[in-house]
């Protein structure tokens, strides 16, 4: 059913007053399994709002006793994304920023570890009196503090305090980890009053394929569940256009799409916002908005796509590509900016080392056709010894090969470690991370690493990168910059003692950071794109604004990173495409959303 509400120009203005005096609140919670999409329905509610004018910030919910995502497992938990404060946090933060072009920060993550950390410190203090510290009030009131204090922090360059809050809680609704949240928000509700909050709730619809009928007793088990717990939800969003048994006013239909991106618009067309628009007193008007129209030409691009572009991601967590989320969000951007499909081939590291063709030849012999076969190599971060002889193997077929490479990260100092091996004949050399006896250190752990202690010790968030090299290829992608802010996660550095052997063999460090201590960006002389980053560019790249290292892998992959440098980068993601990171009106930021085309060379 469409919802149908349009504001009258007095309800506009009474209302326009309203909103921008009290904050409003979106919760979404999730139902019947984890992982149904929470996120995503989270971040395409965020745009069709921020699409309307609206300042809009986003908050993840994590009910798991960590104090953040950085000591996970990626397999665990996927990819630990890095904000520009240096907040590792959950990979739902990224899609927040990724859809809504905002820039969050840590505590826009609450964890109950956060939560427990900051109540006992209150407690050692003696904030509390002697009383005892319980979890209704002090825990539920701790969470209710912290999401209404976060939600006023801006998130859009401009400095504007956000109207909108949208909560994801994460997990699924009878979790007994998710128990105080649940209750808070039960409180919460009544605190700031109905008009001003709305709970959209995440559900599945089984069709088991032994009768072919969809099954809803289990979404009405956990509405039932959540309304016992005292929240009634507003929408239900379900992955099904054909129920009978639910109220059909409070039902939104997302089925599977050919692109994430075609979300916002599928609940724009069910009439949601005009739903938002009556139930949250807003002042807008359900009329079309030019942020929208520029997703659905995004879409509709992405369907029409003939020609193909192929990458090998050769990495130690293949198997779960939650672990690379955002490296493949950033290929995607790239690649739709070339107006190319994206082919991903995942290659397990492991597999492309000797040890593997002497105990499956098979996988061995896979993995290197598909290696073979890509039209470009990248190799991005991770810790650890395993698989990174396979990554080395890798890099050295693509310099020889003059294959396109990205290498970020441990890819790149894996790139440092390959040329100083078969090029400068340093046969022992190695990073640290992998051999604290190597003869030659190329990689050495930083000063300030603190090898006793694991969460937060790396070098983290964003930091700047000086280019050196006036020619340098990286420096004209992103737009003949003198420097970029990018962020860092990393706990290793290329040795800086070094360097001139390698530049001296056309290795080149083209960029550094301010003190000139850290090697940031290298180069490889008379190579077609072989470029490594200490970086994660991929954090800071947005569907409409590439991140320029990819976006060069992409184009040298494709045969037109020359002819896109001869034509002086016209077609550069920070000139085309809007640079304003988050700002709130849409219709200011480019007069035509025109993605470039660069098919003709």
């Amino acid at each position: 059913m469409r919802f149908e509400y349009y504001c009258s120009p007095f309800h506009s203005l009474v209302s326009l007053a309203c909103c921008y005096a009290t904050m409003k609140y979106i919760l979404v919670t999730g139902g019947v399994i984890s992982g149904i999409g929470k996120g995503i329905i989270a971040s395409s509610v965020g745009t069709i709002l921020k699409s309307c004018g609206l300042h809009v910030t986003a908050i993840k919910i994590d009910p798991y006793i960590n104090i953040d995502a950085g000591t996970f497992s990626p397999y665990e938990h996927g990819e630990v994304f890095v904000l520009d404060d240096g907040g590792e946090v959950d990979l739902d933060l990224g899609n927040y920023e990724r859809f809504l072009d905002i820039r969050l920060t840590k505590d826009n993550n609450l964890t109950t570890g956060k939560i427990y950390q900051s109540v006992i410190n209150k407690e050692r203090r003696g904030d509390y009196l002697g009383k005892t510290v319980q979890v209704v009030p002090h825990i539920t009131d701790a969470i209710q503090e912290w999401v209404m204090r976060q939600a006023k922090v801006p998130v859009d360059d401009d400095g504007v305090e956000p109207q909108i809050c949208v909560i994801e809680l994460g997990g699924t609704v009878g979790d007994i980890e998710s128990m105080p949240f649940i209750e808070a928000f039960r409180q919460f509700q009544f605190k700031v009053k109905r008009e001003n909050f709305c709970n959209i709730h995440v559900s599945l619809v089984p069709q088991p394929s032994a009768t072919g009928e969809q099954k809803t007793k289990p979404t009405q088990n956990s509405i039932r569940e959540l309304r016992g717990l005292g929240l009634s939800p507003d929408l239900l969003q379900l992955p099904t256009t054909s129920l009978r048994s639910i109220n059909q006013m409070y039902v939104i239909c997302v089925v599977d799409v050919t692109s994430i991106y075609r979300v916002p618009i599928l609940l724009e067309d069910q009439g949601v916002m005009g739903y938002f628009c009556r139930r949250l007193d807003l002042p807008i008007e359900t009329r079309p908005r030019k942020m929208l129209t520029k997703w659905k030409e995004m879409s509709d691009r992405s369907d029409r796509l003939l020609e193909h572009c192929s990458i090998a991601l050769v990495g130690k967590y293949t198997k779960f590509t939650d672990s690379y989320a955002s490296v493949i969000k950033a290929l995607e951007h790239s690649s739709l900016a070339i107006s190319h499909k994206l082919e991903i081939k995942y290659i397990d590291s492991a597999d492309l080392e000797p040890n593997t063709l002497q105990e499956e030849p098979v996988k061995y012999h896979e993995a290197w056709q598909k290696l073979c076969s890509a039209d470009g190599i990248l190799v991005p971060g991770g810790f650890g010894v395993r698989g990174t002889e396979g990554k080395i193997h890798a890099i050295n077929w693509a310099r020889k090969q003059k294959k396109p490479f990205l290498g970020v990260c441990l890819g790149m100092q894996l790139a440092v470690c390959e040329f100083a091996r078969n090029v400068l004949e340093w046969k022992d050399a190695n990073s640290t991370e992998f051999d604290p006896e190597s003869k030659y250190p190329v990689v050495i752990d930083m000063p300030e690493h603190n090898p006793g202690q694991m969460g937060g010790t790396m070098r983290l968030g964003k930091r700047r990168t000086i280019f050196k090299n006036n020619n340098s290829i990286l420096r004209r992608l992103y737009g003949d910059v003198d420097h970029v802010d990018e962020r860092h996660r990393h706990r290793f550095e290329v040795n800086p003692e070094l360097k001139e052997h390698f530049e001296a063999k056309g290795f080149h460090f083209v960029g550094e950071d301010i003190e000139g201590e850290r090697m940031e960006v290298i180069e490889l002389d008379d190579h077609p794109y072989f470029v490594g980053v200490q970086y994660h560019p991929e954090f800071t790249s947005r569907p409409i604004k590439p991140s320029p290292p990819y976006f060069g892998l992409l184009l040298a992959s494709a045969g037109k990173l020359q002819s896109y440098l001869q034509k002086g980068c016209r077609l550069s993601p920070r000139d085309t495409y809007s640079d304003r990171s988050g700002g709130s009106s849409p219709d200011s930021e480019i007069a035509e959303f025109k993605i470039p085309s660069i098919t003709q060379d």
